[in-house]
């Protein structure tokens, strides 16, 4: 058991490094249809996108990666606890 709840908390971790990385590629001048950005944004949607939904912009500054990452680190570290 405690093998799948590491595998699930690596998950989660990854997931959440995903996430900045799509962070970091959006500042940078880089092709938005390339296949590195494309696939970090197939990956990362499915958590962003109903986030976006609740949580408003701030100006122009989504927080919505900010505040998916410090959810899923607290996902990650409650699962590493239970193992």
């Amino acid at each position: 058991m405690s093998i799948l709840i590491g595998l699930c908390s690596m998950f989660v971790h990854l997931l959440a490094f995903a996430i900045l990385a799509r962070a970091v590629t959006s500042w940078l001048p880089i092709d938005r249809n390339g296949p590195v950005v494309r696939a970090l944004d197939a990956i990362t949607d499915p958590v962003l996108d109903p986030l976006r939904r609740v949580i408003p912009t701030i100006g122009m500054i989504d927080i919505t990666p900010m505040v998916a990452m410090i959810m899923l680190f607290a996902i990650g570290g409650a699962l590493e606890g239970a193992a």
